[in-house]
């Protein structure tokens, strides 16, 4: 005889929003963060030299995704220019670095 089993929604949504699942989706995100730091390019010429480096932050919260539903890790940089860094300035000299999408990439295979 096949086993049954039968899903309850509220249970997989306890599930998903879990401490645990939160911390680990924390862990994710620090890792992300660590190469994402590792990648960052320094400008010796700018005003600011290592600012970007410098404002990297990982996160997690129990209630996120579309839905806010489950737990979730954030990565984010803080510098006022990490848009023009990660994406570009429009001008042909100024291509997107993409950072945090190599980050990510890179990050979410060393888990």
């Amino acid at each position: 005889m096949a086993a049954r089993f039968k899903v309850k929604r509220k249970g997989i949504g306890q599930m998903l929003r879990m401490p645990g699942m939160q911390a680990e989706m924390l862990r994710r995100a620090e890792v992300i963060k660590g190469v994402a730091i590792a990648m960052s390019p320094v400008g010796d010429d700018s005003p600011h030299p290592g600012n970007y480096k410098g404002s990297w932050e990982a996160d997690s919260t129990a209630r996120g995704g579309r839905r806010r539903d489950r737990a979730v890790g954030y990565v984010r940089n803080t510098s006022y220019y990490a848009r023009w860094v990660e994406y570009g300035n429009g001008t042909a000299s100024g291509r997107g670095q993409h950072v945090l999408l190599r980050a990510a990439e890179i990050g979410g295979r060393n888990q």
